[in-house]
């Protein structure tokens, strides 16, 4: 991967950072999936708790950087109902790309 193509993933996941009302910048783990490669939920969560073990085996406070939370989200019949996310932090980013799947270029 060129440096183009790094920077211009970096902008990507940059351009989709969230702040509290307290300032904190984060984001939505389901928002940010397809910059790691993922289109199916439940691997992209394999690989968040993947790197929440990281963060617990380096004696990180786990729920400093990955916050759970749900998102509601329209059905196809208008329905909406509630699914999980997390709120995640530049480090928990870090830490998923650490732990994702190495056969994807994203992550690679």
């Amino acid at each position: 991967m060129d440096k183009t193509e790094i920077e211009r993933r970096r902008i990507t996941l940059d351009d989709r950072s969230r702040t509290t009302g307290d300032g904190v910048e984060y984001w939505s783990a389901r928002e940010i999936m397809d910059v790691f490669g993922y289109s199916e939920w439940r691997r992209f969560e394999d690989a968040i708790k993947r790197a929440m073990v990281s963060a617990e085996t380096s004696e990180t406070p786990v729920q400093d950087h990955f916050v759970s939370a749900v998102k509601m989200v329209s059905l196809g019949s208008g329905a909406k109902r509630e699914v999980r996310d997390y709120k995640l932090t530049r480090y928990a980013c870090y830490l998923i790309a650490q732990n994702g799947d190495p056969r994807k270029e994203e992550i690679a």
